[in-house]
């Protein structure tokens, strides 16, 4: 969350019980403005631990200013973005970890992530809304015609943030049937993001294209050259800086070929980058790393195949 916005946040706060509601929209309204321009600096934090304890304070911060102002925009694009990283960079991933070792905490972690997504999702749609009236009726008949409408790439955040917390939500649902109905309202959005603006934020859209295609319930309708294609664009705009593309790529892709010997260099690569290098990605490079270790160190796990044995098969071929 931007400094300036929490600075804001607490000079205002003592004035909200006394001042009248227009003066408190007004202020609120000033805070949800600042939350929109700028970026959140816990991005920036090199202490993945501390930004996790940290952030659940700056979510429910947002949501006591939506009570405040329901139809402020960019406060509820804040809030569906802020809860998803929440839930996907800490709930979920510690639910993963927890699997091995206490299958009913991990349960309990992955009903949690769950109605986090769900949270985001909510905050997300009603922004969409917001921006374009008609849209949840619309997407429910036939999300491809309903997000035609959709053709300012300004608008490329609202769509991936929405595709994000929504998918995220029907994975971590598992079979739910009518969570599972609306697979193709998060593929709409993600592909219309897309068309609008490939490029956006060095290739995000490409790189959940891979998370995507990792979580995604089923195994139907995988194609794995479509995904590693995604995987070539995503390293190409990113510059090769960004670890969550390799992992994303091993898991969606080298775990079902079983090839366990790319599925080690992809982590090995993700390992190497410095998240020191550029700030903005710091902290997500930090916990696409700290996957990586995870995953390398269930190897044997993942994989059914001594790594030697296929090595010499492909040799052979």
């Amino acid at each position: 969350m931007p400094v300036r916005a929490l600075v804001l946040a607490a000079m205002l706060a003592a004035a909200f019980g006394t001042a009248g509601c227009s003066m408190r929209r007004f202020a609120v309204n000033r805070i949800g403005d600042a939350l929109a321009a700028g970026g959140y600096t816990f991005e920036t934090d090199n202490d993945v631990e501390l930004v996790g304890d940290a952030l659940p304070f700056g979510l429910k911060l947002i949501e006591s200013l939506l009570a405040e102002s329901p139809q402020h925009e960019g406060l509820l694009l804040a809030a569906c973005r802020g809860f998803t990283l929440y839930a996907y960079g800490y709930v979920q991933q510690e639910a993963d970890r927890a699997a091995s070792e206490d299958l009913d905490r991990s349960n309990q972690l992955r009903r949690r992530a769950r109605r986090l997504f769900e949270r985001a999702s909510g905050y997300g749609f009603r922004a969409l809304e917001k921006r374009y009236p008609g849209m949840r009726q619309a997407l429910e008949k036939d999300p491809v015609q309903a997000l035609r409408v959709v053709r300012d790439p300004r608008h490329v955040p609202l769509l991936y943030w929405n595709a994000a917390a929504l998918g995220l939500a029907i994975s971590a649902a598992r079979g739910d049937a009518q969570m599972l109905a609306r697979l193709p309202e998060v593929e709409a959005l993600i592909d219309r993001a897309l068309a609008l603006d490939e490029r956006w934020n060095d290739g995000a859209i490409h790189e959940f294209q891979l998370i995507y295609a990792s979580t995604r319930p089923g195994a139907g309708g995988f194609d794995a050259a479509r995904v590693r294609k995604h995987f070539e664009r995503a390293v190409e705009l990113g510059g090769g800086k960004k670890a969550s593309a390799f992992v994303g790529f091993a898991e969606s892709v080298l775990v079902r070929e079983q090839n366990r010997a790319e599925f080690r260099r992809m982590l090995e690569r993700a390992l190497e980058i410095d998240p020191d290098k550029d700030e903005r990605t710091r902290l997500m490079n930090l916990i696409a790393q700290r996957r990586a270790r995870w995953l390398l160190g269930r190897i044997d796990e993942l994989f059914f195949e001594e790594e030697e044995a296929r090595e010499e098969k492909e040799v052979g071929k």
